[in-house]
């Protein structure tokens, strides 16, 4: 959450303009906070997809913001129906970039066959989109801004979550694999020993998933079912949801939610619950972390099925899992340090 430049009033990471008092805004990256937007230049693509972010000082950038420079490749301008899930999938984007930014995670623009960079795509005459990552390029179909089509494949797949946001968090995690785990130093057999080995030929394992599936027991160690193709999946699912209590966690502590109870139960339950929010989550452990996010899931599931929907998340942390994600988050917290 952030506050309005000139008024302080409440404004959301999202907004252009202040409700209060009617100010022009934009998010500045380098700061990360929110600034009067006659102040700056403003990202070429405000009017046109309706950025919220100031243009990066970069020259290279040509205008662009640090979050749409990364997009290479677009839909036609002439589609309107791609252009309006463009749109949503830049929205998601700009989320997922700043909170890269934030944990101090590398987020180079592509240059020749380095550096990452984002293929947006709708199909064209019959022409499918394959979501995917391939050495710093990501691809992902804008048919998943669409919320039927998202929820038919939801459903047809049996996953309890799929967003836009959720995609471009596991995709990302693909590209950190290789840039923290495979180029890292010594990082490679740890992550073998929790993972398994990424050299098992991965056409097959995909395979097999979709055939056979994992077994019963499979949610013992695996976060999501889709966990269980391959060890680069593996890691992209484990790296996304650490994305996603980062972020559930950093939201809890700015805008003031703390989980203090249950209250009002006819007789005391075995434990209280006390969870708060965190901003700097590279500041505490992973028992720490997930201490904190066991009573903030727990409130955030009560509270959507107080709206009669499903789960806001829908997932059980093992302690296989645990595991996991702990190794995600000193990735994460090396390269935070590394930064500093």
């Amino acid at each position: 959450m952030f506050a309005c430049p000139k008024c302080r009033a409440w404004v959301e990471f999202e907004d252009r303009v202040c409700l209060a008092c009617d100010t022009q805004i934009a998010f500045d990256p380098d700061f990360d906070e929110l600034v009067r937007a006659e102040e700056h230049p403003l990202c070429r693509s405000r009017d046109d997809i309706g950025c919220s972010w100031v243009a990066s000082p970069d020259p290279a950038a040509q205008g662009a913001c640090d979050s749409c420079r990364l997009t290479t490749d677009g839909p036609p301008a002439d589609d309107p129906t791609a252009h309006s899930q463009l749109v949503l999938a830049e929205y998601a984007k700009r989320r997922l970039i700043r909170q890269l930014r934030h944990l101090a995670l590398p987020v180079v623009p592509r240059q020749g066959d380095d550096g990452l960079a984002f293929r947006l795509l709708a199909p064209v005459e019959g022409q499918g989109v394959i979501t995917g990552h391939a050495d710093g390029v990501i691809t992902i179909d804008l048919s998943e801004s669409n919320d039927p089509h998202r929820e038919a494949l939801r459903i047809r797949l049996g996953e309890p979550y799929r967003t836009m946001l959720g995609h471009l968090r596991h995709e990302i995690g693909h590209y950190y694999w290789l840039m923290l785990v495979e180029r890292g130093d010594g990082t490679i057999d740890p992550f073998r020993e929790l993972f398994g080995d990424e050299r098992q030929d991965y056409g097959a394992a995909l395979q097999a998933h979709y055939g056979d599936g994992p077994g019963e027991d499979w949610a013992d160690q695996h976060i999501s079912h889709y966990a269980t193709t391959h060890p680069w999946e593996d890691f992209a699912e484990t790296f996304a949801h650490f994305l996603h209590i980062a972020d559930v966690l950093e939201t809890t502590a700015t805008v003031g939610v703390t989980v203090d109870g249950p209250h009002g139960v006819p007789e005391p339950l075995a434990g209280r619950i006390l969870s708060t929010g965190a901003v700097e989550l590279t500041d505490l452990s992973i028992t720490e972390v997930l201490g904190r996010w066991h009573g903030i899931a727990m409130a955030l599931n009560a509270m959507t099925r107080s709206m009669g929907r499903q789960d806001l998340y829908p997932f059980v942390i093992t302690p296989g899992v645990a595991r996991k994600l702990e190794h995600v988050h000193e990735l994460v917290r090396a390269r935070t340090a590394a930064a500093a």
